[in-house]
Parts: C-alpha cells; sequence; structure tokens
C-alpha cells in the first residue's frame, strides 16, 4: 500500500445494477399471472434484464444531469421553440417507444393487454420516469382521437407505430408520433373550467389548404407537457355560442404545408423532478386546432385521456416505490454495521419488511386496477375502474414520498447524495400526487363516482371485497363497516381522504389475503386494517415473519 494512502474502500455494497428487474420480483410475476397478463411473461423477463443494467441505469443518469434545454431561435434568427435533448433521453425514449409501451393495448387488444403493459410501464418505472411522461400522454390519447374518425385516419397510424421518431416535421412526413396535452392555465389551474383561451373558427381560404373544421386558438397553458410532441389536446372556449363551453381541440406541432404551428414556447419549467423530461409554459398566437369530441364536451372528452394517465400515475408510483425498496434492502444486504450485516438487524428488518410490504400491496392494487380498464365493458368493472382509479391515484402517489425518504435513510449519507439514484427516484415521487389532479382533487372525483350510483358503487366494492372477507373474520367485520357507512359518507367531503384511503387499503388486504403468502396477508392485515395506517415505517409487531417478507421481496 502507497505510504501516502489514507485508507482502503471497504464495506460499500456493489451497485444495484446486473439485476433482472423482473426475475426478482415474485409479487409482480403472480399479480401478471392472477390478473391476466400471464402470456407477456417471457417477453418481460428479457425487458427486465434491459432496465436492470448498468447501460440503463447510466442512461437514466445521463438524462437527469443533462436535462433538456429550449433553442428559441435557429441560428438566423427564426423563431424553432425546440427543446434539445441529451442522446441518452433519445435512447430511453427509442427503447419505451420499441417496446410498445405507449401503444401495445390499442395495437393488439387482446384479453390482458392492459394488465401486460401495466407491468411493463411498472418495469420502466423502476429505471427512468420523465420518459414516462410522453409515453402515457400519447398511450392514454388514443381514447380520445378515436372520437375524431378523420384526424384518428391521420394521426393513429402515426402513434401506433413503435419507431421513435424526434424529427421535427409534419406528421405526414414521420415514421411515428406523440402526443402531449395542456389543460392548466395561470387562473385556474386544476378549475379547468376558467380557462381563458379562445377557439374561433376558421373563415374557409383564411390560412390557404390547411384542412377543413380548422379553428384558430388565441390564449395560453401553465403547464404544457412536452412540448416537443407532434400534437397536443388542449381546451379552449368557442367563441361561436353554437359550440359554447370548452372543447377539445388537436393542436398540431407542424401544419401539413410545413409550417410550424403558432405555438410559441415561453420557457421550459424549472422543476423539483421529472428534470429528464421536458415541461413548459406556452402562449397561442393564433394557433391552429381541429375540434375532438362534441362541441362544448371538451372536459368529458379529455378527461377519458386522463382515467389513463392516472392509471400511469398508480404504476408509476408503484414503480418508484420499488425500485427504491431493491435499491434500499441490497444496499443493506451488502453493509456491515455494528458488526454484522445491516438486513439481518431486527430494527432494520422491521423498517425494510415494512417497505416491502407496501410496495408489493402497490404492486397489487396497480395491476388489479389495470384488469379494471381491460374489461371496461362490464359495466360493473367499469364502475370499479372508475373508484378505484380516483382512490389509488390518490393514495398510492400520495404513500410514495415518505416512502423515497425511508428508504433513503436505509442508505443513509449514500442515499443522500446524487452519485446514487435515491435522490433522483425522492425527487420523481411527488410528481405523480400533483400531475393529473392533486390529492383533493382525486379524493372529489372519487365522492362523484361513488355517488353517481350509490347502490352499484357499494355492489362493485362488496363483490371485490366479500371472497376475502369469507377467508378471515375480521377482515370481514372491517368490510361490513366500511360498506354499511358508505352512504352517509357520500356527502362528507371533508372525510373524502380517509374514505379513499380506507377503500384502496381494503382492496389491497384483500388481494393479499387471497393471493400472497400467509405471512405476507397477516402482516398487512394487523397494520393497515387492524390498526390505522400512519406513523414511521417500521411498526410491524412481534410474531411478523420478517425474514420471509424479506426474502420475497427481492430474490436474489
Amino acid at each position: 500500500m502507497d505510504r501516502f494512502a489514507t485508507h482502503e474502500v471497504e464495506n460499500q455494497a456493489p451497485a444495484f445494477i446486473g439485476v433482472n428487474l423482473y426475475a426478482c420480483d415474485p409479487a409482480l410475476q403472480e399479480a401478471l399471472l392472477r390478473e391476466g397478463g400471464g402470456w407477456a411473461s417471457t417477453g418481460l423477463e428479457a425487458l427486465g434484464a434491459r432496465l436492470g443494467s448498468a447501460e440503463v441505469q447510466e442512461l437514466a443518469r445521463l438524462a437527469n444531469v443533462h436535462g433538456p434545454v429550449l433553442a428559441t431561435y435557429d441560428r438566423a434568427g427564426r423563431r424553432i421553440d425546440e427543446p434539445e435533448f441529451h442522446p441518452a433521453w433519445h435512447a430511453l425514449m427509442t427503447l419505451m417507444i420499441e417496446a410498445g409501451a405507449h401503444s401495445a393495448p390499442w395495437s393488439d387488444p387482446r384479453p390482458g393487454a392492459q394488465v401486460a403493459r401495466a407491468a411493463q410501464y411498472l418495469l420502466f418505472g423502476q429505471a427512468e420516469n420523465g420518459a414516462q411522461c410522453p409515453v402515457t400522454m400519447t398511450y392514454a390519447a388514443v381514447p380520445a382521437l378515436r372520437r375524431a374518425p378523420s384526424l384518428a385516419a391521420t394521426w393513429l397510424p402515426k402513434i401506433l407505430a413503435r419507431d421513435y421518431d424526434p424529427r421535427p416535421l409534419p406528421v405526414a412526413h414521420k415514421r411515428g408520433a406523440l402526443v402531449g396535452m395542456g389543460m392548466t392555465e395561470k387562473q385556474g389551474g386544476s378549475d379547468v373550467r376558467a380557462n381563458t383561451t379562445r377557439a374561433t373558427p376558421l373563415v374557409p381560404g383564411e390560412e390557404g389548404e390547411v384542412g377543413e373544421g380548422a379553428w384558430r386558438l388565441v390564449g395560453h397553458k401553465w403547464f404544457y407537457s412536452v412540448p416537443q410532441a407532434d400534437a397536443h389536446l388542449v381546451l379552449a372556449r368557442c367563441d361561436n355560442e353554437a359550440a359554447g363551453g370548452l372543447s377539445c381541440f388537436l393542436v398540431p406541432r407542424f401544419l401539413a404545408d410545413g409550417r410550424r404551428n403558432a405555438v410559441r414556447v415561453q420557457r421550459l419549467k424549472d422543476k423539483l423532478g421529472n428534470r429528464s423530461n421536458a415541461s413548459s409554459e406556452v402562449e397561442f398566437c393564433g394557433a391552429l386546432g381541429w375540434m375532438v369530441g362534441k362541441p362544448g364536451r371538451g372536459i368529458p372528452t379529455i378527461l377519458e385521456m386522463g382515467s389513463h394517465t392516472r392509471l400511469d400515475c398508480v404504476l408509476g408510483s408503484a414503480g418508484i416505490m420499488r425500485a427504491a425498496l431493491c435499491h434500499a434492502l441490497h444496499h443493506a444486504r451488502g453493509r456491515m454495521a455494528f458488526g454484522r450485516p445491516l438486513a439481518d438487524q431486527p430494527l432494520m428488518q422491521n423498517v425494510l419488511a415494512d417497505l416491502a410490504l407496501e410496495s408489493e400491496a402497490a404492486t397489487a392494487f396497480a395491476l388489479r386496477l389495470a384488469r379494471c380498464f381491460d374489461e371496461g365493458e362490464d359495466p360493473s368493472q367499469a364502475l370499479l375502474g372508475r373508484i378505484l382509479t380516483a382512490a389509488g391515484k390518490y393514495w398510492i402517489c400520495k404513500r410514495g414520498p415518505g416512502f423515497g425518504a425511508e428508504a433513503m435513510e436505509v442508505m443513509g449519507g449514500n442515499g443522500y447524495v446524487e452519485d446514487g439514484p435515491l435522490a433522483r427516484l425522492y425527487r420523481e415521487l411527488p410528481v405523480n400526487s400533483i400531475w393529473e389532479g392533486s390529492g383533493n382533487v382525486m379524493c372529489l372525483d372519487l365522492l362523484r363516482a361513488l355517488g353517481k350510483s350509490p347502490e352499484a358503487a357499494r355492489t362493485a366494492l362488496a363483490a371485490e371485497l366479500a371472497p376475502a372477507a369469507g377467508l378471515d373474520e375480521r377482515f370481514a367485520d372491517h368490510v361490513s363497516a366500511l360498506l354499511d357507512g358508505l352512504a352517509a359518507r357520500l356527502q362528507d367531503e371533508a372525510g373524502a381522504r380517509l374514505l379513499a384511503e380506507q377503500i384502496v387499503v381494503a382492496v389491497q388486504a384483500a388481494v393479499l389475503l387471497r393471493h400472497a403468502p400467509a405471512y405476507v396477508g397477516e402482516a398487512f392485515l394487523l397494520t393497515r386494517i387492524l390498526q390505522p395506517v400512519g406513523g414511521a415505517y417500521g411498526r410491524l409487531p412481534t410474531g411478523v415473519d420478517l425474514e420471509a417478507i424479506l426474502a420475497r421481496a427481492l430474490v436474489s
């Protein structure tokens, strides 16, 4: 050893790389099979190996270190409004688009397609999260665009293509296309009915041959996600009384004749997390758009897109939680403290096992919710899906930041610094709770979903919970109290958060009691049903099989 060397590096856990993210997760494998997507397991195994590789982890790091930069003008002074990305971003986007994360359930709508795509999306959430944003919005735009057959004929073939094409060109010249959305404005935020952007029907010949049915938009959007997308679905208020109200418009980035549409990007947002992804503020300076759906029915039209983006918020949070758990548990297994591995110390085992329970419950719930989307033609499943989307978007996403903080603490200072992924994962977790409807908005939506047909809603929830209630009297008592008090709570707006929490936790418990190993279901029942959820992680009672839970959480 060199006489000036101060020390040797030892007792440092290796990086969590070279791991198959699918093969190490029995809970995900079981949920995929249970919810009808088992046919996708071979592809997911290959994807899990790719996403757990050192190469993809390095792409995620680079895409976040070198975030997008806005080029407003070209060298000759022409307005271009081009976000410029590091090559790592394009590599990640290529990986997701070629895998069909944006389109598979629409291009190949076989039974279990939404579940298979959900498992895929959850794996992508363990690698990099900024690139998930354009993928989610493109995926979610398809049902809305199908309401406008003339637009769909042009756009859907490009959207469904598994070819990532970032070139700034009119859609006819693209190999594949991405779609974003713009709803919120400065004065309204979640209250989109306060939007002031105006849409005026174009006079024939006013803009040359731009196509029939064009409207001119003037206004702004305070959050305009993915400004590099080939088109956006936006809300605007029609000037003519015949159309009335807010309508939904497809606003392309380029017009068919090659001109850039008059969408001016004012700046890119400087965000806490999701830093690899571009989010912007824009002004419509006479931008051209085409109506999607019925006049004056813009909110219901774009909310159909919103229901799918909210599913992805649940999946995204579950994926990040899973990633944080894996990094923390892997670290604890490879780190010695006070003479023995961290993972063998009872208090640390309690914390990690509690995190593992939360992560498995989030995964199980997310894939069960995806099955509701697969079975949406069944009225009871459609209603259950609406209830669980609102409640799950609230609860799963709300649990994320605390989960991430606890996982970071397991790794101590090594988790807090930017050299590892935990700091990035922690910054990613709040966005899913904010984006596509904050917690309060989701809970109010839950009350609307329950209140529209209270008896049908109660029946749908009862059918979901009854099989597990038949297995455990303690859970049966809890379910009875929840269902019996449901009608009275529909008028209690102030208590909507607690109701959403209780619905999600009950569904999670039902799935785990029926399908997970007994030691998992019992631990969840003891700590989430028989006592209120709350406090820090690491509160599992004596008798819970901590070692079995941790062995299941991350299979070597």
